[in-house]
Protein backbone atom coordinates (compact mmCIF):
# COMPACT_ATOMS: atom_id res chain seq x y z
CA UNK A 1 0.00 0.00 0.00
CA UNK A 2 0.92 3.61 -0.60
CA UNK A 3 -1.06 6.37 1.34
CA UNK A 4 -0.52 9.76 1.07
CA UNK A 5 -0.33 11.98 4.48
CA UNK A 6 -1.34 15.54 4.83
CA UNK A 7 -0.76 17.48 7.53
CA UNK A 8 -2.50 21.00 8.21
CA UNK A 9 -2.99 23.39 10.72
CA UNK A 10 -6.04 22.65 12.49
CA UNK A 11 -5.52 21.43 16.11
CA UNK A 12 -5.24 17.65 16.52
CA UNK A 13 -1.38 16.91 15.94
CA UNK A 14 -1.24 14.40 17.71
CA UNK A 15 -3.61 11.90 15.20
CA UNK A 16 -1.35 12.55 12.48
CA UNK A 17 1.60 11.58 15.08
CA UNK A 18 0.02 8.53 16.02
CA UNK A 19 -1.53 7.42 12.51
CA UNK A 20 1.89 7.88 10.91
CA UNK A 21 3.57 5.69 13.68
CA UNK A 22 1.10 3.06 12.76
CA UNK A 23 1.82 3.37 9.11
CA UNK A 24 5.43 3.24 9.80
CA UNK A 25 4.86 -0.54 11.93
CA UNK A 26 3.05 -1.79 9.60
CA UNK A 27 5.80 -1.20 6.85
CA UNK A 28 3.09 0.91 4.45
CA UNK A 29 4.76 3.13 2.16
CA UNK A 30 3.62 7.19 3.30
CA UNK A 31 4.10 10.34 1.65
CA UNK A 32 4.20 12.90 3.86
CA UNK A 33 3.05 16.55 2.50
CA UNK A 34 2.92 19.06 5.79
CA UNK A 35 1.48 22.84 5.53
CA UNK A 36 3.26 25.99 7.27
CA UNK A 37 0.68 25.65 9.89
CA UNK A 38 0.84 21.78 10.19
CA UNK A 39 4.14 22.27 10.84
CA UNK A 40 3.87 24.95 13.75
CA UNK A 41 0.81 23.29 15.38
CA UNK A 42 3.10 19.68 15.48
CA UNK A 43 5.52 21.76 17.13
CA UNK A 44 3.36 23.20 19.70
CA UNK A 45 1.10 21.05 20.36
CA UNK A 46 3.63 17.67 20.63
CA UNK A 47 6.91 19.74 20.73
CA UNK A 48 8.01 17.69 17.27
CA UNK A 49 9.75 18.95 14.97
CA UNK A 50 9.72 18.60 11.32
CA UNK A 51 13.11 16.76 10.51
CA UNK A 52 11.28 14.04 13.39
CA UNK A 53 8.01 14.35 11.65
CA UNK A 54 9.61 13.65 8.27
CA UNK A 55 11.90 10.70 9.90
CA UNK A 56 8.39 8.92 10.29
CA UNK A 57 7.48 9.01 6.58
CA UNK A 58 8.92 6.91 4.23
CA UNK A 59 8.74 9.69 1.57
CA UNK A 60 8.74 13.60 1.90
CA UNK A 61 7.34 16.22 0.14
CA UNK A 62 7.58 19.61 0.07
CA UNK A 63 4.22 21.52 -0.01
CA UNK A 64 5.36 24.06 -2.63
CA UNK A 65 6.65 21.10 -4.47
CA UNK A 66 4.05 20.51 -7.47
CA UNK A 67 6.37 18.25 -9.44
CA UNK A 68 6.36 15.71 -6.39
CA UNK A 69 5.05 12.66 -7.19
CA UNK A 70 1.57 12.99 -5.27
CA UNK A 71 0.88 16.35 -7.93
CA UNK A 72 -0.03 13.57 -10.77
CA UNK A 73 -2.74 10.94 -11.36
CA UNK A 74 -0.20 8.64 -12.87
CA UNK A 75 1.61 8.39 -9.70
CA UNK A 76 -0.70 5.86 -7.91
CA UNK A 77 -1.06 5.60 -4.72
CA UNK A 78 -4.59 3.75 -2.40
CA UNK A 79 -5.76 6.91 -0.82
CA UNK A 80 -4.67 9.79 1.30
CA UNK A 81 -5.79 11.29 4.46
CA UNK A 82 -5.15 14.75 6.04
CA UNK A 83 -4.94 14.47 9.73
CA UNK A 84 -5.98 17.15 11.07
CA UNK A 85 -8.02 19.08 8.39
CA UNK A 86 -8.11 23.00 8.63
CA UNK A 87 -11.30 24.43 7.28
CA UNK A 88 -8.94 26.39 5.37
CA UNK A 89 -7.87 23.70 3.77
CA UNK A 90 -11.02 21.42 3.47
CA UNK A 91 -12.27 24.35 2.21
CA UNK A 92 -9.75 24.80 -0.47
CA UNK A 93 -10.21 20.87 -1.62
CA UNK A 94 -14.31 21.30 -1.57
CA UNK A 95 -13.87 24.04 -4.09
CA UNK A 96 -11.19 22.54 -6.02
CA UNK A 97 -8.11 25.44 -4.95
CA UNK A 98 -4.73 23.74 -5.40
CA UNK A 99 -2.85 25.92 -3.93
CA UNK A 100 -0.20 24.50 -2.51
CA UNK A 101 0.68 20.39 -2.86
CA UNK A 102 -1.41 19.04 0.03
CA UNK A 103 -4.42 20.31 -1.66
CA UNK A 104 -2.81 19.46 -5.11
CA UNK A 105 -2.67 15.93 -3.71
CA UNK A 106 -6.30 16.20 -2.69
CA UNK A 107 -7.63 17.41 -5.59
CA UNK A 108 -5.79 14.39 -7.85
CA UNK A 109 -7.27 11.72 -5.34
CA UNK A 110 -10.91 13.10 -5.94
CA UNK A 111 -10.36 13.26 -9.58
CA UNK A 112 -8.70 9.62 -10.09
CA UNK A 113 -11.46 8.43 -7.66
CA UNK A 114 -9.37 7.11 -4.46
CA UNK A 115 -10.29 7.53 -1.41
CA UNK A 116 -10.02 10.55 0.43
CA UNK A 117 -10.65 10.81 4.08
CA UNK A 118 -10.28 14.50 5.53
CA UNK A 119 -10.32 14.35 9.85
CA UNK A 120 -11.70 18.07 11.00
CA UNK A 121 -10.96 18.81 14.28
CA UNK A 122 -12.82 22.05 15.04
CA UNK A 123 -15.88 23.30 17.19
CA UNK A 124 -18.80 24.77 17.07
CA UNK A 125 -19.26 24.22 13.04
CA UNK A 126 -20.41 26.82 10.95
CA UNK A 127 -22.76 26.59 7.64
CA UNK A 128 -20.19 27.32 5.51
CA UNK A 129 -17.74 24.50 6.93
CA UNK A 130 -21.05 21.96 6.90
CA UNK A 131 -22.22 22.83 3.55
CA UNK A 132 -18.04 22.50 2.28
CA UNK A 133 -18.58 19.10 4.04
CA UNK A 134 -21.49 18.02 2.50
CA UNK A 135 -20.32 19.55 -1.10
CA UNK A 136 -17.25 16.84 -0.56
CA UNK A 137 -19.13 13.88 1.28
CA UNK A 138 -21.39 14.00 -2.07
CA UNK A 139 -18.73 12.90 -4.32
CA UNK A 140 -17.34 10.26 -2.05
CA UNK A 141 -14.59 12.14 0.21
CA UNK A 142 -14.80 10.46 3.94
CA UNK A 143 -15.28 13.32 6.47
CA UNK A 144 -14.09 11.89 9.92
CA UNK A 145 -14.30 14.40 12.53
CA UNK A 146 -11.65 13.78 15.43
CA UNK A 147 -15.02 12.72 17.51
CA UNK A 148 -14.16 9.33 19.64
CA UNK A 149 -16.44 7.02 20.86
CA UNK A 150 -16.68 6.41 24.48
CA UNK A 151 -18.30 3.30 24.64
CA UNK A 152 -14.51 1.52 25.42
CA UNK A 153 -14.03 3.62 28.39
CA UNK A 154 -11.19 5.19 27.70
CA UNK A 155 -8.43 5.49 30.59
CA UNK A 156 -5.78 7.13 29.01
CA UNK A 157 -5.18 10.07 25.93
CA UNK A 158 -3.60 7.19 23.76
CA UNK A 159 -6.98 5.18 24.37
CA UNK A 160 -9.11 8.35 22.62
CA UNK A 161 -6.39 8.96 19.68
CA UNK A 162 -6.01 5.48 18.84
CA UNK A 163 -10.05 5.18 18.40
CA UNK A 164 -9.60 7.92 15.70
CA UNK A 165 -6.72 6.25 14.36
CA UNK A 166 -7.98 3.08 13.98
CA UNK A 167 -11.15 4.92 12.64
CA UNK A 168 -9.36 6.25 9.84
CA UNK A 169 -7.43 3.04 9.07
CA UNK A 170 -10.75 0.93 8.79
CA UNK A 171 -11.28 3.49 6.23
CA UNK A 172 -8.29 3.34 4.38
CA UNK A 173 -8.33 0.06 4.10
CA UNK A 174 -6.07 -1.34 6.96
CA UNK A 175 -7.22 -3.68 9.40
CA UNK A 176 -6.15 -3.11 12.67
CA UNK A 177 -7.07 -4.06 16.13
CA UNK A 178 -6.13 -0.03 17.72
CA UNK A 179 -9.44 0.38 19.71
CA UNK A 180 -12.03 -1.85 21.09
CA UNK A 181 -15.18 -2.54 18.67
CA UNK A 182 -18.54 -2.59 20.28
CA UNK A 183 -19.86 -5.95 20.74
CA UNK A 184 -23.67 -5.39 21.59
CA UNK A 185 -24.75 -5.79 25.61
Amino acid sequence: MKIVVGISGGSGAIYSLALLKVLQELKIETHLVVSTMGEYVMDHECGVKLDELKSMATYFHDNKDFTAPIASGSFKVNGMVIVPCSMKTLSSVSNGFSESLLTRAADVNIKEGRKLVLVPRETPLSPIHLENMLKLSKIGVTILPACPGFYNHPERIDDIVYNIVGRILDQIGVDNDLFGRWQGV
